[in-house]
């Protein structure tokens, strides 16, 4: 059925009708398969069917696609289908730092400090694609250890980018700035620092003893200062939603006795008990955390441990509405968890 011409304020109800022409429909119940392309003013009207809307104008009926909704664009201008925003949880973890290394006859080296850890809610746009870049984990050497590399998500309207890990410092010393602070090496009162709001400072080495070198910073605690034959332990990581700790700080190194700091928990490396001359121990991939320092005796040289590679995860509740990285579902979320670089197209 065709109705043209049509001005009215009493239809009661209009089903699977075609409307063309002039029209102006007030205080009327319309519901069906409605098609109209000249309809010129609406009225306190309640529709409940399906109708084609022309896109942009250009006189194409569009039906949008799954997730859009129709926006007006003002006062003599066709609505739209646009995307809808949503919100996302994220957890952006950098590189760890490397634990501090001894080139000969040195002493205790520092922890690596853990990547700086960064974690909240982010607001995306549907269809849009976001570009995730994972940081590598610091190298390890007989020096200072090397600092980690920052994770990141940038895309419409999201630019979230954590700081690398600091690495362990080797002899007198002291760790490098980062997401979280490196630990000094042995001989070295002062500290390094972490990044506010994404990890901590490590800790101090000590002269004396059997010469132990601190603790790498956690995303949740500093990293501990060495004691006369004990190395400084890693500070602690911190949890995310999914029950994971991620971003421990590596553990303190000592010389010629004594006992290594361990690694903080989320990931820290922990070259464990003293048995001479040992290299440090990588902080674990895909955690953020920190290398263990080298254990070294006297004579020998040593390598500080690798930092752990950082990680990405994006979740949010319910079912899956985005894709990119590895996908799965637990406690009512959905994580998308990026464990090497790529893209999430929301």
């Amino acid at each position: 059925m065709t109705i043209q011409q049509i001005s009215s304020t009493d239809i009661v109800s209009v089903a699977n009708t075609a409307i063309v022409g002039a029209l102006s429909v007030a205080n009327t119940n319309i519901t069906g398969n409605i098609i109209s392309s000249q309809i010129t003013s609406v009225a306190n009207t309640q529709i409940t069917g399906i109708i084609p809307v022309t896109s942009g104008g250009t006189g194409q009926t569009s039906y949008g696609t799954t997730g859009q909704v129709l926006t007006s664009q003002g006062s003599g201008s066709p609505p739209i289908w646009a995307n809808v925003p949503y919100n996302i949880n994220y957890l952006v973890v950098a590189g760890g730092g490397a634990g501090g290394g001894m080139p000969n006859n040195g002493t205790g080296g520092g922890g690596g400090g853990a990547g700086g850890l960064l974690s909240g809610l982010a607001t995306v746009t549907a269809g849009a694609v976001y570009t995730v870049t994972i940081g590598g984990g610091g190298t390890g050497s007989t020096g200072t250890g090397g600092n980690g590399v920052a994770s990141s998500i940038s895309g419409t309207s999201v630019s979230i980018s954590a700081t690398p890990g600091g690495g362990g410092g080797t002899r007198a010393t002291v760790g490098n700035n980062g997401g979280s602070g490196g630990g000094s090496g042995s001989e070295q009162g002062s500290v390094s620092s972490g990044t506010s709001g994404q990890g901590s400072a490590g800790g101090t080495g000590f002269t004396g003893g059997n010469y132990p070198g601190g603790g790498g910073g956690g995303a949740s605690a500093v990293g501990g200062n060495a004691t006369t034959s004990n190395g400084g332990n890693g500070g602690n990581g911190s949890a995310w939603i999914n029950g994971t700790t991620y971003a421990g700080g590596g553990g303190g190194g000592c010389y010629n006795g004594g006992a290594p700091g361990s690694g903080g928990t989320g990931g820290g490396g922990s070259t464990g008990t003293y048995t001479g001359a040992v290299n440090g121990v990588a902080g674990t991939a895909n955690t953020g955390g920190g290398g263990s320092a080298v254990n070294s005796a006297p004579g020998s040289s040593g390598t500080g441990g690798n930092g752990g590679s950082g990680i990405v995860i994006i979740a949010y509740p319910g079912s899956q509405r985005g894709t990119g990285g590895t996908i799965t579902s637990a406690g009512g979320y959905t994580y998308h968890t990026f464990t090497s670089s790529g893209s999430y197209t929301a």
